[in-house]
């Protein structure tokens, strides 16, 4: 009953916003430790639906809404405000469509799910390339714009880049007026650090970051997979996937994660 009551709303919406609480917490996690970052994005997208499927069925009257929630009430844990001061908040951003408008919305949502006024740093991971070319300053400028007018609305601290090598990065840089304080390198690309992209970020007070992400943590194709298996007979190629949100939330006296969790929001194409 519950796949149907919720392929029925899915019907409906033009947006889906997906959150999936502290995984820290949560049976997601529990039962086995992922092998990838793809697959763990996919297993709490899974658990979501199937949890969320669930509450809908016990609730008859559910109301039909343009965009639709989807959250396992249990697992959403906002921050306590007396705490905020001891805790630092990082989100990275993976846009998957190409609109950089997005990350207003999921700066904005992030702060509402947490309870926070602001977010202490976000990473952003624009799409790849469709030419398959090296990202160029002309097609970050638009992600970056957005990135600064938020630093400039206080509803981020710090922002970095995600990927970039050392004629990015300086790009970047010299044409910014927010500058990047970070920047993510791929270990799974370079098992050392390119000496010239670290001489830049010293140079430069830009901090070099490690990660293991795949340039595209929740593609298209993965998306809808994962909304068919969970919610039977559901148009699941109707639905593309605009944003995913990976946030953090750190004690910074013991470095250890209190909070980890996603947002993702996707769009229904109706034929």
């Amino acid at each position: 009953m519950g796949t149907d009551g919720a392929r029925v709303l899915l019907e409906r919406a033009g947006r889906l916003t997906l959150q999936t609480g502290n995984l820290l917490n949560w049976g997601c996690r529990r039962k086995k430790c992922p092998a990838t970052p793809s697959e763990e994005v996919r297993d709490c997208i899974q658990k979501t639906l199937a949890e969320w499927s669930l509450k809908i069925g016990q609730d008859q009257n559910q109301e039909t809404l343009e965009v639709l929630e989807c959250t396992v009430a249990q697992a959403i844990e906002k921050i306590n405000p007396e705490e905020r001061d001891e805790l630092k908040v990082s989100a990275k951003l993976f846009i998957v469509g190409s609109n950089s408008s997005s990350i207003r919305d999921a700066v904005y949502l992030a702060c509402s799910a947490l309870g926070v006024a602001q977010l202490d740093s976000v990473i952003i991971a624009p799409p790849p390339a469709e030419d398959g070319t090296n990202l160029s300053l002309e097609y970050l400028q638009p992600y970056w714009k957005e990135l600064e007018n938020l630093v400039q609305n206080k509803k981020i601290v710090a922002i970095g880049t995600s990927d970039l090598d050392k004629t990015q990065l300086e790009q970047l840089y010299l044409w910014a007026q927010v500058k990047p304080s970070s920047n993510q390198v791929n270990l799974a690309s370079c098992c050392v650090m390119p000496p010239d992209l670290t001489a830049f970020a010293k140079e430069c007070d830009i901090q070099l970051l490690t990660h293991n992400d795949p340039k595209e943590l929740l593609c298209e194709a993965s998306f809808q997979e994962v909304l068919q298996e969970s919610i039977q007979n559901v148009k699941a190629n109707e639905w593309i996937p605009l944003w995913l949100l990976r946030y953090s939330v750190i004690v910074k006296s013991r470095g250890i994660i209190k909070s980890k969790g996603y947002i993702i929001q996707a769009k229904r194409n109706a034929s």
